[in-house]
């Protein structure tokens, strides 16, 4: 069996929590120089590729700055760190609840993002993390939606990263959420919702395919009810895309605050963190793979919306 070529490791450390970019020359590339690559790829523009290797800021696998001459090599690397925009920074603190020498786990607000992607860079949970408690190497074992607030498991050591993934993977891991939505008594709880769930790359919201084989399932209770909402608790037995939120419109329910189901809503301001989707990633229990020891975290945030719905639905003018 031919094993896959080892990728090297970067030779530019972090910044602000931020790994560096890693570009791998194609195999059958036909290009020259990896400067000509690099301007085709980036789709930056002769200038701004040019600019980069005259001030040094592209580097090859071993910390060499790269040349505008550098031969084109199928398999090579260069490191390179992004101009980031800015972001608007998330009111929200990102608490620790568990750390120990193999795991990190953080209770994460509404609005950040687990990890890079998009326009959303250092004002993540991953960039956070690693910047507050100067463990370079965090890494997440699962993600959970920018929107929904709640517990997130890091790793320390990235040879022990893919235990933990396993651990998700093989829906050996309890999870529970809580949403706030509202009550009707002619929907019938508790019950188990299934259905095929599709998300097609590049769409934004996920749709149910009638008829389809079922490959997502929730069980939805009802925990308490007030003032025409419910405080619903939630079990996915699988972990489809947007699958409660798909799963609580789908009963007629939908969750407060969410952008996307049952419609689509205008996109919201990046810095308007009013009215955060009412979806709580509530508690997490597992094996510890590594250890063996038995956890259960459960986080210590509240949703806004049962607290007190008028301060949440009330729009604020700062």
């Amino acid at each position: 069996m031919r094993r896959k070529p080892r990728t090297p490791p970067s030779p530019l450390p972090q910044r602000d929590g931020v790994d560096p970019v890693r570009v791998r020359m194609p195999v059958g590339g036909a290009w020259s120089t990896v400067r000509d690559h690099l301007v085709a790829r980036l789709a930056a523009g002769d200038g701004v590729v040019d600019a980069m290797i005259a001030d040094g800021r592209i580097v090859t696998a071993d910390g060499s700055p790269l040349r505008g001459d550098t031969p084109y090599v199928p398999g090579g690397h260069v490191w390179f760190h992004r101009d980031l925009a800015p972001e608007p920074p998330v009111p929200f603190a990102l608490d620790v609840v568990h750390r120990d020498e193999h795991i990190v786990v953080a209770d994460k607000p509404h609005f950040l993002a687990t990890t890079p992607r998009g326009s959303h860079v250092s004002e993540t949970a991953l960039a956070r993390l690693r910047r507050d408690t100067g463990i370079g190497t965090l890494s997440p074992a699962h993600r959970l939606d920018r929107l929904t607030a709640g517990l997130v498991l890091f790793v320390v050591r990235p040879e022990e990263r893919g235990a933990y993934q396993t651990l998700f993977r093989d829906r050996r891991v309890g999870k529970e959420y809580e949403a706030v939505a509202p009550y009707d008594p002619d929907v019938p709880l508790p019950a188990t919702v299934r259905s095929r769930i599709v998300k097609e790359r590049g769409v934004l919201t996920a749709l149910e395919v009638p008829g389809g084989e079922p490959n997502a399932r929730t069980e939805v209770r009802l925990a308490e009810r007030r003032d025409g909402l419910g405080r619903y608790r939630l079990t996915p037995h699988t972990g489809r895309t947007h699958q409660l939120r798909v799963h609580m419109n789908r009963l007629g329910l939908p969750i407060l605050g969410d952008p996307l189901y049952p419609g689509i809503a205008p996109p919201a301001a990046p810095d308007d963190f009013r009215r955060p989707l009412q979806l709580l990633a509530r508690s997490l229990e597992f094996t510890d793979p590594v250890t063996g020891a038995e956890h259960r975290f459960v986080t210590g945030r509240r949703l806004a919306a049962w607290e007190s719905y008028e301060a949440w639905a009330t729009p604020r003018t700062t």
